[in-house]
C-alpha cells in the first residue's frame, strides 16, 4: 500500500470536511484494508456525472487497497430520505426500489472494479429486525438531536410536518454502519448529519466510530445550481459520446478545474501540470480535450472518444472560423450573460431582437454549435467563439 501521507492526498483530493484526519491516520497505520462505505437510495434510475463524485472517491480508494462497500438502501428507500426536503418525501415502492437497484449495479461497474466492490443491501439486516429492536435503535437517539438537522428545524419552526418514520431515516443509516462493520463512510455535504449519527451509534455498539468523509455537490453546466436532470444542466453517463463530449467542451474554463478535481482520475502531478501550464499561457481548450476525451472513455470507450473529439473538430472546420478575430471582456453576473446580449454587446448584432430572429433561423453558433435556444445562458468564467451567419466572430470571455 502507498504510504499514509501519500495516501491522505489521494483521501482529500476534492473533499469539503474529513472528520477526523487524526482517526483516519490511526485506521491506515492498522495493518489491513480499511472497509469503506457509501450509501445510495436508489431513487432515480439514470446516474449523471454529478452522483459519480462519491464513486470516484470510492474508486481511489480501491486504488489505494481498500475494500469498498456499495450500499444500496432498499429499505431506506422505502422511508424516503428528508434531507434537504421542507416536505414528507413519497416513499418508494418496492418495485420501484428492485427496478432502479437493477440498473445502479448496471452503471457503477463503469467506474468500481467489479472484484473489489462488495455490493450490499440494507434491507439484508433491517429486514430481520423486529419492532422491540427497532425501539431499542431509536432510543439510542434523541428529538432535540434530531431538530439539530437543519432541515428537520425549519420545517419544525416553519409550522411543516415532521412524520414519525422521517426521524428512523438517519438512524437506519446509522445503524448501517454498525452492520458493515465501516471504518470510513463517503457522502454528500447534504449527508453530514446523518453521517455523524452512524459515528455515535458505532460508539453505542462498542464498535470503533468512523471516519466521516464528505464530497461536495458538483454544480452542472450552468456552473451555478447543482447537477441535475430536472434542471437540465447535466451529463448523463449513458448518453451517447459525442454528446457527452460537446457538453463537457461546454464547461467555462473556470469550472472546469473543478470538474477535473472531482471527475479525473489523472494523478494530482498532472493536473498541478496542466495548471502551471495554463497559468504560462496554454489553451485551456487543450485541457479540457484530454479531460473530456478521459470521461467519454470511461464511459464507453477509447475509440469513442477519439471519434467523438474528431466530430467535435470537424464541426469546427466546417464553420470555417478565422485564425483572427476581434476579442472581448464582457462583465456578466453570478448567473452568467444571456446570450441575446453577448452577441449585443460584441457587435455582432444591433440588437438583441436582431439576436433573436438570427437564433430563430439558424443563423447563430457558439464554439461551433447551433444556438436554437434564444433564453441560452453562457457562464461565467467561459470563453466562447461566437458566430453570427457565415463571416461575423468573435472570441468573448464572459468575466
Amino acid at each position: 500500500m502507498p504510504s499514509i501521507e501519500d495516501s491522505l492526498e489521494i483521501i482529500k483530493r476534492g473533499c469539503d470536511e474529513l472528520l477526523v484526519e487524526a482517526g483516519l491516520v490511526e485506521k491506515l497505520k492498522k495493518d489491513r484494508p480499511l472497509r469503506v462505505k457509501a450509501g445510495f437510495d436508489p431513487t432515480a434510475p439514470d446516474l449523471h456525472l454529478g452522483h459519480t463524485v462519491l464513486i470516484n472517491k470510492l474508486r481511489q480508494f480501491q486504488e489505494l487497497g481498500h475494500e469498498v462497500m456499495f450500499l444500496i438502501g432498499d429499505f431506506t428507500g422505502m422511508i424516503g430520505d428528508p434531507t434537504g426536503k421542507n416536505v414528507t418525501r413519497k416513499p418508494l415502492t418496492r418495485d420501484e426500489v428492485i427496478e432502479n437497484a437493477r440498473t445502479y449495479e448496471q452503471q457503477i461497474y463503469k467506474i468500481l472494479h467489479p472484484e473489489k466492490t462488495l455490493v450490499m443491501f440494507n434491507s439484508s439486516w433491517m429486514g430481520e429486525m423486529s419492532a422491540a429492536d427497532l425501539v431499542q435503535l431509536a432510543a439510542k437517539h434523541t428529538v432535540a438531536r434530531m431538530l439539530e438537522r437543519d432541515d428537520f428545524s425549519k420545517r419544525y419552526a416553519g409550522g411543516q410536518p415532521i412524520a414519525i418514520h422521517e426521524f428512523l431515516y438517519p438512524l437506519i443509516q446509522g445503524y448501517d454502519s454498525v452492520a458493515m462493520k465501516a471504518d470510513v463512510e463517503l457522502g454528500g455535504t447534504d449527508q453530514k448529519f446523518n453521517l455523524l449519527v452512524g459515528r455515535e451509534l458505532q460508539k453505542h455498539y462498542g464498535q470503533d466510530a468512523q471516519v466521516v468523509l464528505t464530497m461536495p455537490i458538483l454544480e452542472g453546466l450552468d456552473g451555478v445550481q447543482k447537477m441535475s436532470k430536472s434542471l437540465g444542466n447535466y451529463i448523463g453517463i449513458n448518453e451517447p459520446p459525442n454528446e457527452m463530449f460537446g457538453k463537457l467542451m461546454s464547461v467555462s474554463d473556470t469550472l472546469m478545474w473543478r470538474y477535473i478535481e472531482l471527475l479525473s482520475f489523472q494523478p494530482l502531478s498532472v493536473v498541478r501540470q496542466w495548471r502551471q501550464d495554463v497559468e504560462a499561457g496554454r489553451n485551456p481548450r487543450d485541457i479540457k480535450v484530454a479531460f473530456a476525451q478521459e470521461i467519454v472513455a470511461r464511459f464507453h470507450s477509447q475509440a469513442a472518444a477519439e471519434a467523438a473529439l474528431a466530430d467535435f473538430e470537424a464541426r469546427f472546420r466546417q464553420g470555417a472560423m478565422p485564425d483572427e478575430m476581434p476579442e472581448f471582456t464582457l462583465q456578466a453576473g453570478a448567473e452568467g450573460l444571456p446570450v441575446v446580449q453577448l452577441l449585443k454587446l460584441a457587435g455582432l448584432v444591433p440588437s438583441t431582437s436582431e439576436a433573436m430572429r438570427q437564433i430563430a433561423g439558424g443563423g447563430v453558433k457558439l464554439d461551433g454549435e447551433k444556438v436554437c435556444d434564444k433564453g441560452l445562458v453562457v457562464a461565467k468564467g467561459s470563453t466562447v467563439v461566437a458566430q453570427v451567419g457565415k463571416r461575423k466572430f468573435a472570441r468573448v470571455m464572459v468575466g
